[in-house]
């Protein structure tokens, strides 16, 4: 189901926010204040008729929890708060992207109370260069355009890859059966290794501000496939002729073209209530699976290295230096392998705590 926000004019003061929801005959309002969030949810009249509205705001900076106001009248809620630290924010929410029914208020950018003991006087007297930040301000949240074009362009470009290796799969296992399963990699592991190879942008976005969080759980579980698929599979024939295989490219595929929907929801915030249950709830099934896969194709691996001594160095030799390739996978296996997948699983159930498990919030009477 669509969720449906009315318009929401901000402005703000050194000491405090103005926020203005555009709805008329509000009914049933909730209003919900953390420190850093605000959440609104309504009936009321707005852009789509009397219908239910909400929103959600992250802010920028800290505000006062306990000092606000909250004034609703036929026309419109008007809320007052007050900021934790003195001082201009240099936008409203703690993203340059801006939602599309945020807008600035001009005509308030100062507190009623203050115009009326300075003699309503022009605010542009005190800050001359107000307006034309604030148009440059609006221009910088529209740059963030081509960011949002960029992540949807990224995002849809591979759902639909991940989703014509699972199309592939499926059909060919369907039509030939087990026979099918030594010609996976064949079939589509050029495929796989391209998008695998692009996903190591996902290591460089949060990087340069392109998304939240760190880099650091995207490049232990992008770095741990490239590992398995490149160098595991791709140099050694015999592992590309196993069965292990086929299953560990459908559980990849299976956590990709739920994660790519997913993240394209949230960026144009439509959230979609079964989509993010199979985003948190999916994992728990599909990342055992697939870590059981990949201990199989490293313990193959180990067997063949081992029994070939291929990739590894052997005196004498000029530089006089050694090095024995399977030692280093059992390294791999006990101090990489099991910790990352360790810190993997409690990362997202961490994650879907925070998304699916309730979490208590402090609600303010409306004045």
């Amino acid at each position: 189901m669509t969720v449906l926000s009315p318009f929401v004019y901000w402005a703000q003061n050194e000491h405090s926010l103005f926020l203005k929801i555009d709805l008329k005959d509000v009914k049933q309002p909730q209003v919900v204040l953390e420190k850093k969030k605000l959440q609104f949810n309504s009936k009321g009249s707005g852009a789509q008729g009397f219908k239910d509205y909400t929103f959600l705001i992250d802010f920028h900076s800290e505000i006062d929890e306990s000092k606000n106001q909250v004034k609703i009248t036929d026309h419109k809620v008007d809320l007052t708060l007050t900021k934790i630290e003195k001082g201009w924010w240099p936008r409203l929410t703690s993203q340059p992207q801006k939602p599309v029914w945020l807008k600035v208020d001009f005509d308030r950018w100062q507190s009623e109370d203050d115009l009326i003991e300075e003699d309503v006087r022009d605010i542009r007297e005190d800050y001359p260069d107000l307006y034309d930040r604030l148009q440059k301000e609006e221009m910088g949240y529209r740059k963030e355009d081509f960011r949002k074009v960029y992540l949807s362009l990224y995002n849809l470009f591979m759902f639909c890859g991940f989703l014509y290796v699972t199309v592939v799969l499926c059909i060919r296992y369907v039509r030939d059966g087990q026979q099918f399963l030594p010609h996976a990699y064949e079939t589509v592991g050029s495929v796989l290794c391209c998008l695998q190879l692009l996903q190591l942008l996902e290591v460089l976005h949060p990087i340069f501000g392109y998304v939240k969080g760190g880099a650091f759980m995207p490049f232990v579980q992008i770095g741990g496939r490239c590992f398995v698929l490149i160098l595991m599979i791709e140099h050694e024939p015999r592992i590309q002729k196993m069965p292990v295989v086929f299953y560990l490219f459908l559980v990849w595929c299976g956590i990709e073209i739920i994660r790519y929907p997913y993240y394209m929801s949230q960026l144009h915030e439509k959230e979609n209530g079964l989509l993010t249950w199979l985003r948190y709830s999916a994992w728990m099934v599909l990342y055992p699976i697939g870590f059981v896969c990949e201990g199989i194709i490293v313990f193959r691996n180990l067997i063949y290295v081992d029994q070939s001594n291929k990739w590894s160095v052997s005196l004498p030799n000029p530089l006089n230096f050694t090095f024995h390739f399977a030692t280093l996978l059992r390294l791999y296996m006990l101090f990489v392998m099991m910790p990352g997948m360790y810190v993997l699983m409690s990362h997202m159930f961490k994650v879907r705590k925070q998304k699916l498990g309730g979490k208590k919030v402090r609600r303010i009477k409306k004045s």
